[in-house]
């Protein structure tokens, strides 16, 4: 079951899905640069947007141009936050290692994914209560015979 948010936006190009249920909507270039191999730009859409309280955007990268020219979000997903009203930017890095990549204005070069979230109260204590998998870190999942529980407390 999906809900409809409505969001307020300022900018030339107001987001949208490319279809319906898309889960994300299509951010677009406010303007023009080529980014060279390896190289990361921030991308401006023009784009500023007052979302509801409970709510956070998130700006992460489009499959078709990470599939088709490397191009990728550094700091992916990118956090727009309720109180936020600035300019929605969004930092690219091209991981071809030999073909540039042209942005014009316009072009589609993510999406933005609107999602509730809670507002959490963290609570200091002594200890935290026992889980599976215990202290083991990142990665402890993958160690072991399946059902061995590496990294748990038992």
């Amino acid at each position: 079951m999906s809900e409809t948010v409505e969001i307020l936006a300022v900018g030339d190009f107001i987001p949208a899905a490319a279809l319906p249920g898309d889960a994300g909507s299509d951010l677009r270039a406010s303007e023009a640069l080529v980014l060279g191999p390896g190289a990361r730009a921030t991308v401006g859409t023009g784009l500023r947007v007052a979302l509801p309280r409970g709510f956070a955007a998130f700006v992460v990268p489009r499959s078709g141009l990470a599939s088709k020219h490397g191009i990728t979000i550094v700091n992916s997903p990118g956090t727009v936050d309720a109180g936020y009203r600035g300019e929605i930017r969004v930092t690219l890095l091209n991981t071809d290692s030999t073909e540039p990549f042209v942005i014009e204005v316009g072009d589609r070069i993510a999406q933005l994914i609107v999602l509730p979230v809670s507002s959490p109260v963290f609570i200091p204590v002594d200890r935290l209560p026992e889980s599976h998998r215990g202290t083991g870190g990142f990665g402890s999942t993958g160690k072991g015979a399946i059902g061995q529980g590496v990294g748990s407390a038992s």
